[in-house]
């Protein structure tokens, strides 16, 4: 029998693997987000024999949320819809409308269904706050103590309980540094966060169509109740500065990045909240783990093609371009300020006084 997945969040980059993957597992996919014209853009360009069926909507409407479940009558919500750093720290009640807010509306409206679905939940590695990579604290796991250091940390904490304490179905997969190999899919204002970042901190990326591949798989699998880390394989364990200058030579421009600046060893609240992950137990339950980083960066290579000798021969224009927009040009000092810099840029960061 075919099964009904409605997949929020869907215009996204995770949600378009999300509803890519599932369409090709057999599952009916109905997929909804924000009626915006990037977003009917989007689905314009995707439409075709076969495609899902788009709702548009806003999961911090109530009744428009009742409407859309009680329509749809899904078997699973795979929830993805979300407002991530840095917009998060820009907009902190459309924030916390969206992160916490929602679930609470789509729990509840969940919990009316006659047939409630199973709900396959997006979280974060954010909930762990803030990782000093000069300490021993060992590979993130399911039971490293949640300890959010941002406001994006505390939200999806807070979904996770309210998740946890309803009477449906559920499974939580936290994310960690969700990578693609499509060009130009990154947003100037991530890519300017990114900049801020310490160049030293550690992190765990993965593949989109890898964690596409485990929200399909929490979707059908008997997991039930099992909260699990999404990363990708040892490959993907790196340091945040590697991450930039290796996408950017895969495309032809080696040393087009500035270096970015180390975090303080001893300031344990500088970091951001990204670690290496023991993922072993997600990958036995999920088997999700296919896309090696080597293997990313030969594809990035492969797409490039032709533009390759062009952009080498641009190097250093794109070099010196960069330099100028870097965040700590000119800046004082020897180590990042990541939390001062997002103060000044898009607002506070830490967690809510309501949390």
């Amino acid at each position: 029998m075919v099964k009904h997945v409605l997949v929020t969040g869907a215009c996204g980059l995770v949600g378009t693997a999300v509803v890519d993957r599932m369409a090709a597992d057999g599952w009916q996919v109905t997929a909804t987000d924000l009626d915006i014209p990037a977003n009917r853009k989007a689905v314009a360009r995707r439409r075709g024999p076969g495609s899902p069926t788009y709702r548009w909507g806003d999961l911090t409407n109530s009744s428009e949320v009742a409407v859309l479940l009680k329509e749809a009558q899904p078997d699973v919500v795979v929830h993805l819809a979300a407002v991530i750093p840095p917009t998060c720290y820009a907009a902190p009640r459309v924030a916390r409308a969206v992160n916490v807010g929602a679930v609470e509306i789509l729990v509840a409206a969940a919990e009316r269904l006659a047939r409630p679905p199973r709900l396959v939940m997006a979280s974060s590695v954010a909930v762990y706050g803030a990782r000093n990579p000069h300490r021993d604290l060992g590979l993130l796991t399911v039971d490293t103590p949640p300890d959010p250091a941002d406001s994006y940390g505390q939200h999806k904490t807070e979904a996770e309980a309210i998740l946890r304490a309803s009477s449906l179905e559920f499974v939580v997969l936290r994310l960690g540094g969700v990578l693609t190999v499509e060009a130009g899919t990154a947003g100037n204002e991530a890519l300017e966060f990114g900049a801020m970042l310490p160049a030293d901190g550690r992190i765990q990326t993965v593949d989109v169509r890898d964690v596409a591949t485990a929200f399909a798989a929490a979707s059908a699998a008997p997991v039930v109740g099992e909260t699990f880390l999404i990363g990708g394989d040892d490959s993907h364990r790196r340091v945040q500065g590697e991450i930039g200058s290796d996408i950017i030579e895969a495309m032809g421009l080696a040393g087009a990045l500035p270096v970015g600046r180390p975090g303080n060893p001893d300031d344990d609240t500088s970091w951001f909240a990204t670690d290496w992950m023991d993922t072993a137990s997600a990958q036995a339950a999920l088997d999700f783990q296919h896309h090696t980083w080597d293997g990313m960066l030969a594809e990035i290579r492969e797409r490039a093609g032709w533009k390759r000798p062009l952009l080498r021969v641009l190097t250093p224009v794109v070099r010196v371009a960069l330099a100028r927009r870097s965040p700590y040009r000119g800046a004082p000092g020897t180590y990042a300020d990541l939390w001062g810099k997002v103060r000044a840029k898009w607002g506070e960061p830490a967690p809510d006084p309501v949390g």
